[in-house]
């Protein structure tokens, strides 16, 4: 089951390329975490739900010597609060978890954006 997501997801992306495929559901999950009156949580859900997804596909497409998903999109969805999506993708999927210096990037995210997170609740 999915191994069919991936690779429907891949296909889809058939005209255009997994990353860009990537930041359009980044907006969408914007646009859709916006639109609710608490945007929060449903933003974190959202981003935390296509990180694990897009490190799925990432993984699928490396194995069948496709087109991957760069490392930085990747650190960049980790940022923008689906970290916990992605280390759960890094063990569920075993992606990603030797390789230097993405853990050391990826560390370094994680760290930034607890750190802007609390900034962030403390302002306000």
């Amino acid at each position: 089951m999915i191994t069919r997501l991936f690779e429907l997801m891949i296909s889809v992306t058939n005209g255009m390329n997994l990353e860009r495929f990537c930041y359009l559901l980044l907006i969408l999950a914007i646009v859709v975490s916006l639109s609710q009156s608490d945007s929060l949580i449903p933003w974190l859900f959202l981003v935390n739900l296509l990180t694990l997804v897009i490190y799925g596909a990432d993984k699928y497409a490396a194995r069948k010597s496709w087109r991957r998903v760069p490392e930085s999109t990747l650190l960049l969805f980790g940022f923008v609060g689906g970290w916990p999506g992605a280390i759960c993708g890094q063990k569920l999927f075993r992606h990603k978890t030797q390789k230097q210096p993405f853990k050391k990037y990826f560390f370094i995210s994680v760290i930034l954006n607890i750190i802007i997170a609390g900034v962030l609740y403390w302002w306000y």
